[in-house]
Order: structure tokens, then C-alpha cells, then sequence
């Protein structure tokens, strides 16, 4: 079941709450000190509050801090912690986290692998990462597109161009199944988990046949087809 703090509920809100029962089918918080690397305004971050003891929630852009502090003291929450920072160095000192959670935010970085480097070092020798990132697989281009004649976010097929054209006109990265976790071998990790989440359907406006949908093709949280899915999570431990 997914606690509910009072919170707003987005128009996202499904791929959250398929992100929120994977990552506690995959990873036990209990008692444990997680960070949520890109946390936003916390709508995220703050499911997980209850399985934790402390959680760290570390942010870019300062106005979805300003939100999720509000959104704290709104609701009396005591141990969770948003933070701005630069987008460079994690606030933390190494080997001081349990836990590092991060949701469609890799390929926001100005530096994939630097950021990479940067959970491995504030997580603790034996620590997780849950980290999901877009599916290159799925028909539509999630993050947007500099496209001028397709001002569409949903561009059909775009994602499936060679990388150095998607890369030169897309707004985030966009990764393989393998190529995630040849990355995070790289950098570290050994990759225990990877699955392919189902597509939300939250596009689709008409009520039934967003169910019909939801309970047939798109039936729960993950799928063996790539086609059927907008992102790949992975679970992983530091070595």
C-alpha cells in the first residue's frame, strides 16, 4: 500500500507509484540514511519517508526545493531533509549514505559519469542504488525534442535514432539495458536487478481506454518488452 501524506497527486502519478513498489520490492530503508539524487519537490522522495530513518533530498533547481520544504513543514515531516546543490558534488561526505534512489535524472546531468562517481563515493561500501533512466526502446521521445516542425514532447520514433543525432536535438540522454549497466559496471557497481517499466499511459486523456490499456498491454509494473516500456530501472550495490 502507498502512504499518503497530503499531497497533490500529479499527472505522473502512476510511473511514481510503479517506481515506489519497485524500489521496496528491490531495497529494505528500514533504519537506514537514503539520499533521492534530483528529488524535486519531493513528491517522490516523500513515499519513502515512513521506510527510512533519515532521508537526504538533493536538488538543482531551488524553487523545487522551496516546494518540498513546504510541503515538510505542512505536514510535520521530521526526517527528511531537502537540499539545494550545484549539479557537481553531492553535499555529503564519503561513504556516509545508505541508500541512493534516483529517478529520470541521469540523463539531465551535464555529466553522466561524473555523476556516477558521485553517488559511488557517498554511499557506503555494500550500499544500494535504485536508479531508473529513459528506455531507448519505447516509441516516445519522453524528455522533449529541439524539433521545431514537432513541438510535441511525445515525438513517435524519435528516441530511436542513432545516438549522435538524438543527442544533438533531444532534451535529456536516453539509454539502452545495457548500456545503463555497462555504465554503472564502470563505475563501480554491481548491477544485482534490471527491468523494464511498463509505460504509464498517463498521456492518454480518455478514462476507459486509459484502463483498458492499463489492464491489458500495460498490466502491471514491469514487462518483458522493451516496446511496452518509457524506462529501465536498475538495482545495485557499491563493491
Amino acid at each position: 500500500m502507498i502512504p499518503s501524506l497530503g499531497i497533490s497527486t500529479k499527472p505522473d502519478q502512476e510511473i511514481i507509484n510503479k517506481r515506489y513498489r519497485r524500489t521496496i520490492h528491490y531495497c529494505s530503508m528500514k533504519g537506514k540514511k537514503v539520499l533521492d539524487f534530483g528529488c524535486g519537490d519531493g513528491t517522490q522522495t516523500l513515499l519513502f519517508a515512513h521506510h527510512a530513518n533519515t532521508i537526504l533530498g538533493f536538488d538543482v533547481k531551488r524553487e523545487e526545493i522551496e516546494k518540498f520544504f513546504k510541503t515538510i513543514f505542512r505536514n510535520d515531516i521530521k526526517n527528511v531533509c531537502p537540499m539545494s546543490y550545484d549539479g557537481q558534488n553531492l553535499p555529503s561526505p564519503d561513504g556516509s549514505v545508505d541508500v541512493v534512489i534516483s529517478f529520470e535524472v541521469l540523463e539531465h546531468t551535464q555529466d553522466d559519469s561524473k555523476a556516477l562517481n558521485e553517488i559511488y563515493r557517498v554511499l557506503k561500501v555494500g550500499g544500494e542504488l535504485v536508479m531508473s533512466v529513459p528506455n531507448k526502446a519505447w516509441v516516445f521521445e519522453t524528455h522533449g525534442a529541439r524539433l521545431p516542425l514537432l513541438p510535441w514532447n511525445r515525438v513517435p520514433f524519435f528516441s530511436w535514432l542513432p545516438k549522435s543525432i538524438h543527442e544533438q536535438f533531444s532534451h535529456a540522454r536516453i539509454y539502452r539495458r545495457k548500456e545503463i549497466a555497462s555504465l554503472l559496471r564502470k563505475h563501480g557497481f554491481e548491477v544485482l536487478g534490471s527491468e523494464y517499466t511498463t509505460a504509464p499511459m498517463d498521456i492518454i486523456k480518455v478514462g476507459w481506454l486509459q484502463n483498458l490499456l492499463r489492464s491489458t498491454l500495460f498490466r502491471g509494473d514491469t514487462t518483458k518488452i522493451p516496446l511496452l516500456s518509457t524506462s529501465i530501472i536498475t538495482y545495485c550495490k557499491k563493491i
